[in-house]
């Protein structure tokens, strides 16, 4: 029997074929997204990036015309999307919405191996139902709520808190992370969403306390931009002073800088913390000032600035008792 020596080069030549090979066959993934909202759209433009091959609906037909003009195959009804992915992504105004969504593309049966995921903000309670139910058809589902609003959607630096077994996590990490750039697994089903209830009031809170405080600045005779530097390298400072500033011209990507129009707006924040206040009251745990910026909320909501971005909290104080 003669002994071939085979020389380091090739070895290093079959080896990486070999990684390029694997690389080709696990990467690319068929992942379908349900809402192409504000943050929805750019969440499901980077899965495209990624290279993932998307499977998207929305009642918006220019936000699937978006996507489709990205690459993505666009669809009628969710329950023919649900049958053609390995990952299926949810991004819906509320809780009604949500459970609807659900029902539908699952009514006739699932794929066994979709894995269902959540990214809304929603009541841990109906996240549970959620699971036990698509569990029941043989199907995975967890939740993924994520924190970083609209410019951590655009440039993939999203937080995702999510709430499933250990294995789950794993198996859904490698995708957040194409859209995302911190993933924290915050227990079992239902905690992703008491983690994101709990930021989303203390948001709302710092919200309401930037805009307070660049009110009385701004009045007292202060620059704003002069005042917010002093926020953002003291002891005030926070993502709402420093990232979103709600005073036209401190901070140019904030939806301040046009006419408050998209981002996050009123009616979620005020969804959130009518959630937040039923989780706290079923916990017996006092929120009083989640419960006063509720109020305040919806006060805006009353006024007719539901659409805009929440933000609109500073021009809302800007304007009273001039």
């Amino acid at each position: 029997m003669s002994l071939r020596i085979v020389s380091q080069s090739v070895l290093n030549a079959w080896s990486q074929t070999l990684i390029r090979g694997m690389s080709t066959q696990g990467g690319s993934k068929n992942i379908g997204f349900v809402g192409l909202g504000n943050m929805g759209g750019h969440m499901a433009s980077n899965l495209i990036k990624a290279g993932h091959k998307l499977h998207v609906f929305d009642i918006s037909k220019p936000a699937c015309d978006n996507l489709k003009a990205k690459g993505a195959t666009v669809y009628s009804k969710t329950a023919e999307l649900a049958q053609n992915v390995d990952f299926l992504f949810t991004m819906l105004p509320n809780n009604d919405i949500v459970d609807a969504s659900y029902e539908e593309m699952t009514a006739n049966g699932v794929n066994k191996n979709t894995i269902f995921i959540d990214s809304s903000t929603i009541d841990p309670t109906l996240v549970k139902s959620l699971q036990k139910r698509i569990s029941a058809k043989g199907a995975r589902f967890i939740d993924a709520p994520v924190s970083g609003g609209v410019p951590g959607a655009e440039q993939a630096t999203l937080t995702f808190m999510v709430g499933g077994t250990e294995a789950e996590y794993n198996a859904v990490k490698s995708v957040l992370e194409c859209m995302g750039k911190r993933i924290t697994h915050c227990g079992d089903y239902g905690m992703g969403q008491a983690a994101k209830l709990a930021n989303n009031m203390m948001l709302a809170i710092s919200m309401i306390g930037v805009s307070e405080a660049m009110n009385l600045a701004i009045r007292l005779g202060l620059n704003p931009k002069t005042f917010a530097e002093i926020i953002n390298s003291s002891t005030g400072r926070c993502w709402a002073s420093e990232l979103y500033n709600p005073v036209p011209g401190v901070t140019p990507t904030a939806p301040a800088n046009n006419s408050y129009k998209g981002g996050f707006s009123t009616d979620l924040i005020t969804k959130d913390l009518g959630l937040a206040s039923g989780v706290a009251t079923s916990s017996n745990t006092p929120i009083p000032m989640g419960a006063l910026a509720h109020q305040i909320y919806r006060t805006l909501k009353s006024k007719g600035l539901g659409s805009k971005d929440f933000s609109i909290v500073y021009d809302f104080m800007k304007n009273e008792n001039n």
